[in-house]
């Protein structure tokens, strides 16, 4: 089977209040639990906001490390979760119940050079 990467691109600005977070992390764990059940689960995470990021660029050999994220927008990676599928149509199934449990858009992205490639 394939790998896919389903990211969370969260928007910009303060979390949603803490009943909604409530909701949404119950959400998160009964389709995390469903996913480990389907044998689909790989590995998920969320991540801290952009502020805490460090990008290094390297030129010419010497390597440049700067806080915050690599570009502004008016969203960031908030999470993302991997998962395999026989194919498209399964991970997007996965994808749609993430962006249901989250509210939130989701890419999904096949792995290069994986499993099923």
């Amino acid at each position: 089977m394939r790998q896919y990467l389903l990211t969370v691109y969260q928007p910009d600005g303060p979390p949603p209040p803490p009943e909604e977070l409530e909701r949404i992390s119950a959400d998160l764990d009964t389709l995390n639990a469903e996913l480990r059940q389907a044998g689909a689960w790989v590995f998920a995470g969320g991540l801290h906001p952009p502020s805490t990021a460090t990008v290094i660029r390297v030129k010419d050999g010497d390597a440049l490390v700067t806080d915050g994220p690599f570009a502004e927008g008016k969203e960031h990676v908030g999470g993302f979760t991997i998962v395999r599928a026989p194919d498209l149509d399964a991970a997007l199934a996965w994808g749609r119940r993430l962006a249901e449990a989250t509210t939130l858009p989701i890419e999904v992205r096949p792995f290069q050079d994986g499993p099923g490639d």
